[in-house]
């Protein structure tokens, strides 16, 4: 079977990417992180591209103009040839024309239980502290395809985790992050083995 080439956007540190890179090497995930790419000059997760020889890439949004922007960024992408895009903590939101260039092959992961706490300034510990100001007493994570409406995408993999009493919005995403880690993998593996079936606005898991 052909392994799948992962591309990963992200903007931060790159917790996700590194758990997306370590389920590819354990061999849990039948495919390999072939390129990583940032907006943020000195991301942590080029860093941790280095360190795993991925070719690694920066293009700042600043100074250029979105079209530009997302030009180099899918042409890129197009260049290594991927077969899968991951958003791990990219910040920045695609226009449809990225969207339509890479249709259903793009993954999210949202740090809430989707269509919940998700929309436009919903990201990072924004999340969780309308979760807690809510008073929810479940959260979780999403992993879902990307499309033009901002988390309205299918969902394909969701994880629920409680909210505790004495809960900061600290605590709370730490909690979900661990299994976001785990999540994420577990989406990408199913498009490595083609189970992901797109029909409309949901995402089919095909048993075999």
């Amino acid at each position: 079977m052909k392994r799948l080439r992962i591309g990963v956007l992200a903007s931060g540190g790159g917790t996700n990417l590194q758990a997306i890179i370590d389920s590819c090497e354990r061999g849990e995930v039948d495919g390999d992180v072939v390129v990583v790419i940032t907006n943020v000059p000195n991301a942590g997760a080029v860093k941790r591209a280095e360190e795993h020889g991925i070719e690694a890439y920066c293009f700042p949004h600043e100074g250029a103009s979105r079209e530009q922007h997302e030009t180099d960024v899918a042409e890129c992408l197009e260049k290594h040839k991927v077969d899968l895009v991951c958003l791990a903590g990219y910040l920045r939101m695609l226009t449809s024309d990225m969207v339509e260039r890479f249709e259903s092959r793009i993954l999210n992961t949202h740090p809430a239980l989707l269509p919940s706490f998700g929309g436009k300034g919903m990201h990072g510990i924004h999340v969780h502290k309308a979760v807690l100001n809510y008073g929810a007493k479940v959260s979780g994570c999403t992993i879902h395809v990307v499309t033009a409406e901002v988390d309205g995408g299918p969902i394909v993999l969701q994880k629920a985790v409680p909210v505790l009493e004495d809960d900061t919005p600290e605590s709370l995403q730490e909690r979900i992050l661990k299994e976001e880690h785990k999540l994420y993998p577990r989406a990408i593996q199913l498009f490595a083995q083609e189970k992901v079936k797109i029909e409309g606005r949901r995402a089919r898991i095909i048993e075999t």
